[in-house]
C-alpha cells in the first residue's frame, strides 16, 4: 500500500507540474497574441523605413507550426505588394514622415508587376517632394528595378550589382528516368505546353523555345523600359551587352562599376548612409549609436494607416500561389478554401467583385471549384472584374473566364491554355530487379493502375481521353467568356503563354489596368461613384499564425532597427540564394512526378514567383518527404 501511495502521489505531482507548465505556456502564448499587432504609438516623425529583407508577394503564406518546428532557420519575410503601395502612398501626403527609407539587403525580389506598382508609389512620394533612399550590399534585377526609383541609390563599398535579366535553363530528367528505369507517362493536350517535357526529353522543344524567348524577350524589354524611365542616366546597354568587360574596365572593383555604369549614386558604409539620412529625417532622439536616425517602422505604419471602410464594399478575393484541391493557403489557392470564402462573401451584401489572380494555376478540379464560386456571385447579380497581377496562367485563367472585365499589365503572364498529367510506373525497375506481376483479370482494367506491371493500353487510352476532354471544357469556357470561336481559341491556346501586351491584341484581356483601375471599374458598374472602399475577403490571419510570425521572424522596433540587423550579404550572398532557390526547383519537379496529383491546368513555363509553395518554411518538413520519394524512384518503388 505504501508503494501504491507514493506512485499515486507521484502522478499527482506530475500531474500539478504538467498544468502549471500549461498554465505558464497559456499566458505567454496570451502575451505574445496581444502583442504580435504593432501599436500606432510607435510611430514617429522621421524616416519611414521599410526593411524588405525577403520577399515581396501578392498574398503571405500561412506558416505551418510543424515545418516551422523542424526548420533550421527562420521562414523567408512576405511583403504583400498592395500593402507596400498603401504605406509609401500614406508616407507621401503625411507631414511626419521626412523620407521614405527602402532597406534592400537580403530583398529576394518579387514580380515585375508588383515592382512597378511600388516604384509607382515611390514616384508620388518623390513628387511630393520627400526624398527615398535606397541601400543594399548587393542589387540584382529586381533590386535595381526598384532602387531606380529611388532620389539616391546607396552600394556599400564592398557590394556590387549585376544585371541579369530573364531566362536562362531549365533541367530536363528524360535520360536520368531513363537510366533509373521510370517511365513518366505523360498524358496532355497543347503543342507548347511544355510543363512536362523534362519528364520525356533532355533538351527543349523547338515549340517551347519559341514560346519562351518570345515571352521573356516581352518581359524583359519591359523591365528595360521601366529602369531607363525612372533612371535616365544608367548605361544598361553596355553593361548588359558585355557585363565581363563592364567590370574588367573597374579593375573587378564590383562597386566602382555600378556607380560608373550608372546602377547606384553613391559608395558609403552603412553608416555613412545613416548620417545622410539623419541629415534628410533628424537624429535618433534615443539612440546615439553612429548612423542611426529616427524612424518609424513599417509594421507600425500600417497599423497607423488602415484601409478605410466607409461606403459601399466592393469585395477582393485574391488567387494566389498553385491552385491545389482542398483547403491550402493562404499564399496557396486551395479550392475548397477559396470557393468558402466566396460563398460565405454572397450573405455579405457586396457591390461588386474583384478576383486578383496572381497564380500558374494547378489542378483542373480545384480551378472549376472557384470558378463555380465566382460564377455563383455573377449570378446574383454581382458585377465581376478580373484583375491579373504577375501571373494569370493556365488553371489562373481558368478561374478568370467569369469576369465581365479583365484588366492585366504589359507585364503580366497569361494564356497557358492546356491540359496535362504525369505519372510514373516502374515495371522496367522491378523487372531490372526481378520483379513480375501477374494475376487473373475480369475486365480489362482489373487490378488497374498497375505502376508496377504498367499501365493496360485501355488506361492509356482512358487517362488520354479524359485530359483531351478537359482540354475541350477549357476551350469552351474561353471561347464563351471572350465571345470568340473554339477554332480561334484553340489556335491562341494549345499551352501557349503570352505576355499581357499580346493578350490584349489576341483577346485575352480586355484593358491594361492594375488592381486599382479594376476597382474603379467595378465601382462605376455598381453605381457607386466615390463612395466606396475595398474589402478583402478571408484576409484575417490566425492567432497562431501571428504568433508564430511573431516569436520565429519578429516585428519588433528595436530587433530590426536601421544598425541592429544582420544584413543580407554581398554578390557571393545574393549568388548563394539565388542556387537554393533553383534547388527548391529540382524539388517542384519531383513533386509534380511523385505527388500523385490529378489532372493539372498549370503553367511550368511561367517564370518562378519570388516564392513557390516549396521555397517558405514548409521547405523543411517537406525536405524528407522528397527525399524518401527520391529514394523510391532509385529503388524503382
Amino acid at each position: 500500500m505504501a508503494f501504491a501511495r507514493k506512485i499515486w502521489h507521484l502522478m499527482v505531482a506530475v500531474k500539478d507540474g504538467l498544468s502549471l507548465l500549461f498554465l505558464l505556456l497559456f499566458f505567454l502564448l496570451l502575451y505574445a497574441v496581444l502583442t504580435a499587432r504593432p501599436s500606432p504609438a510607435q510611430v514617429r516623425e522621421g524616416a519611414l523605413y521599410l526593411d524588405l529583407a525577403g520577399s515581396i508577394v501578392e498574398e503571405k503564406s500561412e506558416i505551418d507550426p510543424l515545418s516551422a518546428l523542424l526548420a533550421s532557420e527562420a521562414p523567408v519575410r512576405e511583403f504583400q505588394a498592395r500593402d507596400l503601395v498603401r504605406a509609401i502612398d500614406a508616407a507621401a501626403g503625411d507631414d511626419r514622415i521626412k523620407a521614405v527609407v527602402l532597406d534592400l539587403d537580403g530583398f529576394m525580389g518579387g514580380g515585375q508587376v508588383h515592382l512597378q506598382a511600388i516604384g509607382a508609389a515611390m514616384d508620388r512620394v518623390r513628387k511630393a517632394e520627400k526624398p527615398v533612399l535606397a541601400y543594399a550590399m548587393a542589387y540584382g534585377d529586381s533590386a535595381i528595378m526598384l532602387s531606380s526609383h529611388a532620389s539616391e541609390v546607396w552600394l556599400d563599398p564592398l557590394g556590387g550589382a549585376a544585371v541579369v535579366g530573364p531566362g536562362g535553363g531549365r533541367l530536363y530528367y528524360g535520360e536520368l528516368l531513363d537510366n533509373l528505369k521510370v517511365n513518366a507517362r505523360v498524358y496532355r493536350v497543347g503543342t507548347y505546353k511544355s510543363a512536362v517535357e523534362p519528364f520525356e526529353r533532355n533538351s527543349m522543344s523547338d515549340a517551347a523555345r519559341e514560346n519562351y524567348r518570345s515571352l521573356y524577350g516581352a518581359l524583359w524589354e519591359e523591365w528595360q523600359a521601366n529602369v531607363k524611365k525612372a533612371r535616365p542616366k544608367i548605361a544598361l546597354d553596355r553593361i548588359t551587352s558585355d557585363p565581363a568587360q563592364w567590370v574588367l574596365a573597374a579593375d573587378g572593383n564590383l562597386a566602382a562599376a555600378a556607380l560608373e555604369g550608372g546602377l547606384v549614386d553613391k559608395l558609403g558604409t552603412r553608416t555613412e548612409f545613416g548620417e545622410r539620412v539623419a541629415k534628410l529625417a533628424g537624429e535618433d532622439p534615443i539612440d546615439d549609436t553612429p548612423g542611426a536616425y529616427a524612424y518609424t517602422d513599417y509594421s507600425a505604419w500600417l497599423s497607423d494607416n488602415p484601409i478605410e471602410t466607409t461606403g459601399s464594399a466592393i469585395g477582393v478575393v485574391t488567387i494566389a500561389g498553385t491552385i491545389e484541391d482542398g483547403d491550402a493557403g493562404p499564399g496557396t489557392a486551395g479550392g475548397a478554401r477559396i470557393a468558402r470564402i466566396l460563398d460565405e462573401a454572397l450573405d455579405d451584401d457586396l457591390a461588386a467583385l474583384v478576383v486578383r489572380v496572381d497564380s500558374p494555376g494547378g489542378s483542373v478540379t480545384a480551378s472549376e471549384q472557384i470558378r463555380l464560386a465566382i460564377l455563383r456571385h455573377k449570378q446574383a447579380g454581382t458585377p465581376i472584374a478580373i484583375s491579373m497581377g504577375n501571373v494569370a496562367a493556365s488553371g489562373g485563367y481558368w478561374v478568370a473566364t467569369p469576369g465581365d472585365r479583365i484588366f492585366a499589365e504589359p507585364e503580366t503572364i497569361t494564356g497557358s491554355i492546356g491540359v496535362f498529367a504525369v505519372l510514373p510506373t516502374f515495371e522496367r525497375a522491378a523487372e531490372y530487379w526481378g520483379v513480375t506481376s501477374d494475376g487473373v483479370k475480369t475486365t480489362p482494367l482489373s487490378g488497374e493502375p498497375d505502376f508496377v506491371g504498367g499501365f493496360a493500353p485501355e488506361v492509356e487510352t482512358i487517362l488520354q481521353s479524359g485530359v483531351e476532354h478537359q482540354y475541350g471544357e477549357f476551350i469552351k469556357l474561353v471561347a464563351k467568356a471572350r465571345k470568340l470561336t473554339p477554332e480561334a481559341v484553340d489556335r491562341i491556346g494549345q499551352g501557349r503563354v503570352w505576355d499581357g501586351g499580346a493578350a490584349r491584341q489576341i483577346g485575352l484581356v480586355d484593358q491594361y489596368g492594375d488592381l486599382p483601375q479594376a476597382l474603379e471599374w467595378a465601382a462605376q458598374k455598381a453605381d457607386l461613384g466615390d463612395d466606396w472602399h475595398v474589402t478583402y475577403l478571408g484576409e484575417e490571419a490566425s492567432s497562431a499564425d501571428a504568433l508564430i510570425r511573431q516569436l520565429l521572424i519578429g516585428d519588433d522596433v528595436e530587433a530590426r532597427a536601421p544598425m541592429a540587423k544582420v544584413r543580407g550579404g554581398d554578390m557571393f550572398a545574393m549568388i548563394g540564394r539565388s542556387e537554393r532557390m533553383r534547388l527548391g526547383r529540382i524539388a517542384g519537379d519531383l513533386e509534380l512526378l511523385l505527388g500523385a496529383k490529378g489532372a493539372q491546368a498549370y503553367c511550368l513555363a511561367c517564370p518562378p514567383q519570388a516564392t513557390s509553395p516549396t521555397a517558405n518554411m514548409t521547405a523543411a518538413a517537406r525536405e524528407l518527404g522528397w527525399m524518401r520519394k527520391l529514394a523510391l524512384v532509385f529503388a524503382g518503388r
